[in-house]
């Protein structure tokens, strides 16, 4: 016997169809992310999953775009106290790590690919800020130069569950050294720390 199924407000269903989508995506990835996975999964039809976001790109452009809300809050979460325990980068690079770790980077990899663009989000404009009020030439240095920084740890963390391992082996690193990112982390983590002046 079939489950008879609930009728649900459109945005409830909505919740429920991403925080499905990114159940999907943290176990397999990407590829894991398939309307009918979703629909078992929240107890829809497959036309259900589809009415709320048409095809499967727009359903995956919007689960990015409910990870950059994830990600959003959970820098403010970090950061409404981070400056109390001491502003450890490593702390918020661990933070932004582990948010890539479950499929946020493959996704943005993907979506890029298939010509999706983020039209400027500024999800981490409140990391740039309280980087550069750190800085103790924040008064000397224009405030251009942390969102380089902060770009350029982004880029690189939303990359590395990708192609961290396969980067240090063509830089020469094998084993152990070249498929765990902790030392990669670290090093990001002191780059920073230096391009900004706080070392």
């Amino acid at each position: 016997m079939t489950p008879s199924r609930v009728r649900r407000p459109p945005e409830e269903a909505r919740r429920l169809i991403l925080d499905a989508a990114e159940g999907l995506l943290a176990e397999g990835g990407v590829a894991a992310v398939q309307v009918r996975a979703i629909a078992t999964r929240v107890g829809m039809t497959d036309a259900g999953v589809s009415h709320h976001f048409g095809t499967r790109d727009r359903l995956l452009a919007a689960l990015l775009r409910h990870g950059g809300r994830t990600i959003r809050a959970g820098v403010e979460e970090v950061l409404e106290s981070w400056l109390d325990r001491g502003a450890d980068l490593g702390e918020l690079v661990g933070a932004l790590a582990a948010f890539y770790r479950r499929g946020y980077g493959e996704l943005a990899v993907a979506l890029h690919a298939a010509g999706w663009r983020d039209d400027g989000s500024g999800m981490l404009a409140p990391v740039v800020d309280a980087l550069h009020a750190l800085r103790p030439d924040a008064g000397d240095t224009p405030v251009e130069d942390t969102r380089l920084a902060v770009a350029a740890l982004h880029q690189a963390l939303a990359t590395e569950p990708l192609y961290g391992p396969a980067f240090r082996r063509s830089a020469g690193l094998t084993g152990g050294e070249a498929t765990a990112s902790e030392p990669q982390l670290g090093w990001w983590t002191t780059h920073l720390a230096r391009s900004l002046g706080l070392q």
